[in-house]
């Protein structure tokens, strides 16, 4: 992407955040550049100017939006390393959540992510190595916490994705739990709750794992 300055900024900002509801709108293969640029009021050239072209706008986007909504619920919150594991558990369930289910301006991140899922495009990998990985990484370090030095890799990922899918069904599930439950949106003591259930539930599973495991050896 084009370098920018003060006064050109705003133009490439507007621009990434209409492309952002677009493409998640239509996806990238079917969302055009034509009426992104409509939209923004701006002229086509514009995106050949800033980013290239529409594969270059598209990856902007994506880390446009996760700058958005990782600067506004980071995955730390206050935390580091020294502290118990079971605090961080729960701080980084709690971010993943707030990401996911906000209704406000950083909600455009979850979307995109939701559409590359579907429909995969040669974003993925860039999306892998910056994003979805370094989260996976510390939420590994965790959990290797809880479940003891040493612990197996394959209990570690395993017990990992478990906690991320639970946080991801809220995601994904949003239009069946509207309509099993009437609940559409989430206010702030809903994701409280949810964070809590999470954190206790998976908290249990691990423990119990590791319980399982101590009684095996003796």
């Amino acid at each position: 992407m084009r370098k920018m300055n003060g006064t050109t900024a705003g133009t490439p900002r507007r621009i990434l955040e209409v492309a952002g509801e677009v493409f998640a709108e239509a996806g990238f293969r079917t969302a055009t550049v034509r009426e992104i640029c409509k939209r923004a009021g701006v002229n086509v050239a514009a995106i050949n100017y800033y980013f290239r072209d529409k594969e270059g706008l598209y990856i902007a986007v994506l880390k446009y939006w996760k700058t958005v909504a990782f600067e506004k619920y980071p995955a730390d919150q206050g935390v580091d390393e020294s502290d118990p594991p079971e605090k961080r558990l729960r701080v980084f369930i709690r971010s993943v959540l707030w990401r996911i289910l906000d209704a406000g301006h950083a909600s455009m991140f979850p979307k995109l992510v939701a559409r590359e899922y579907i429909e995969p495009t040669s974003a993925l990998d860039t999306w892998v190595d910056e994003a979805i990985r370094p989260m996976f990484q510390l939420l590994s370090g965790i959990v290797e916490g809880l479940l003891g030095k040493g612990a197996p890799e394959a209990t570690v990922r395993m017990c990992s994705t478990s906690v991320v899918s639970q946080c991801l069904y809220f995601a994904y599930a949003r239009p069946v739990m509207k309509r099993l439950f009437g609940q559409e949106r989430f206010e702030e003591r809903d994701i409280e709750i949810i964070t809590d259930h999470i954190t206790a539930f998976s908290l249990h599973a691990i423990r119990g794992l590791v319980a399982g495991e101590k009684k095996g050896e003796t």
